[in-house]
C-alpha cells in the first residue's frame, strides 16, 4: 500500500529548501572579504582582515581556547594560535591558563580590543539601519527573535552526542 504524502510535508520540504538557500546566500555574503574590509573601514580601524573575525569571536564568546576558536571558525588551530599570538602582541587580547585545565590557554578581549569591537559594532549598526530602513520595527524584532531561536536550536543539536 503506497504511503500518502501530506501536503504539509511537501510544504515544509520546500520551506526548508528555501531556508537553506537563504542561509547559503547569507553565509556567502558574510564570508566575502570585501564586506569585512568595508566594515573595518566604516569603523575607522586599521586591522588585518585575517584578524578581524578572530577578534570579534574572542570578544563575543571568550575566554576561549585556541582549539575551540579554530573549530568555531573552521580553521586550523596552528594558524589560529599564531593569529591569537599576534592579537596579544598588539594588546587586543590577553592570554591566560584555563583555571580548570592548565593545558588550555584561553584568549580574552583586552580593553584596546574591546574598543575596536565596540567601533565595529557601531559601524555594523549604521549598516544595519540602512538595510532595515524600509522594514517595520515589528519585522526586525521578529527576525531577531526567530534567528536567535534558530541559532539556539542549531547549537543545541550540535551539542547532542
Amino acid at each position: 500500500m503506497p504511503v500518502k504524502k501530506k501536503v504539509q510535508d511537501t510544504h515544509n520540504s520546500a520551506e526548508l529548501k528555501s531556508l537553506h538557500l537563504s542561509m547559503v546566500s547569507l553565509a556567502s555574503v558574510m564570508n566575502r572579504p570585501r564586506n569585512d574590509e568595508m566594515l573595518i573601514q566604516a569603523a575607522g580601524l586599521k586591522l588585518d582582515q585575517a584578524l578581524f573575525r578572530l577578534l570579534v569571536m574572542i570578544e563575543r564568546v571568550g575566554p576561549i581556547g585556541v582549539v575551540d576558536l579554530a573549530d568555531r571558525l573552521g580553521r586550523d588551530y596552528t594558524t589560529i594560535s599564531r593569529q591569537v599570538a599576534k592579537l596579544a602582541s598588539m594588546e587586543l587580547v590577553t592570554r591566560r591558563g584555563n583555571p580548570e585545565d592548565r593545558r588550555i590557554r584561553e584568549a580574552s578581549i583586552a580593553p584596546k580590543g574591546k574598543d575596536m569591537t565596540d567601533r565595529l559594532d557601531a559601524a555594523r549598526e549604521r549598516i544595519g539601519r540602512e538595510i532595515f530602513a524600509s522594514w517595520s520595527a515589528q519585522d526586525v524584532s521578529e527576525l531577531v527573535r526567530l534567528m536567535a531561536k534558530f541559532a539556539g536550536a542549531l547549537e543545541s543539536r550540535e551539542r547532542e552526542p
